[in-house]
């Protein structure tokens, strides 16, 4: 009987990717995955709902990550800004550089699966709605919550795809900031053309 130990999620992950990446994610079955790391098909489901949520597993502790970087925001943070610190926080306690080849090996079996396109977006958008939450727990409207939330997503989204791109050398952290910077020169620009837009309907009144 196999021995239930400390890992072995991490190591049905491990086999998991390994096998989607060389036979295909459909034509892998969870009983091959278990036994190619000498476990049974039983072990793996007390672990993962199905195969594919070996790819899913640890939702809970990156939304987990956001909400602690939430809570060191300090009080009375504006809301975009509270989300970036909790982002700083994800990305630097949830994605460190040894952990690029794992995140760029499954990414490229999500981006091959429309099913599993559809569960990445659907995990995307349930960590927005948690954060979005959680701003309004703090006292933040509604609107402003929602959107910090939606942008910081948006951010993590881009920023993410970026990071695990073949060469890439700079942190999570670093690339969710110059993708802000973006943002906000983005932002900023269209915030003055719609003051002079204004400014000549004025004029020409």
């Amino acid at each position: 009987m196999a021995r239930w130990e400390p890992g072995t999620a991490e190591r049905l992950q491990q086999a998991a990717l390994e096998l989607f990446a060389s036979r295909g994610y459909e034509q892998t079955t969870a009983t091959e995955i278990a036994q190619s790391v000498g476990l049974t098909e039983r072990t793996f489901f007390r672990h993962f709902a199905d195969k594919r949520e070996v790819l899913f597993h640890g939702q809970e502790l990156l939304q987990g990550a956001f909400l602690t970087g939430m809570d060191s925001a300090p009080a009375g943070a504006g809301a975009l800004d509270v989300v970036i610190v909790a982002m700083h926080s994800a990305a630097t306690e949830f994605f460190p550089a040894e952990r690029r080849p794992h995140s760029r090996a499954r990414q490229t079996i999500i981006d091959r699966n429309p099913a599993l396109r559809e569960r990445e977006r659907h995990k995307l958008a349930t960590l927005g709605a948690t954060v979005a939450a959680a701003l309004r727990d703090r006292g933040i409207g509604e609107l402003p919550a929602v959107l910090a939330a939606e942008s910081g997503i948006m951010v993590f989204r881009l920023a993410f795809g970026l990071w695990i791109r073949e060469g890439e050398q700079r942190s999570l952290a670093d690339i969710q900031t110059a993708v802000f910077g973006e943002l906000f020169t983005l932002t900023a620009t269209a915030a003055g053309s719609a003051a002079d837009d204004v400014q000549q309907r004025e004029v020409q009144r």
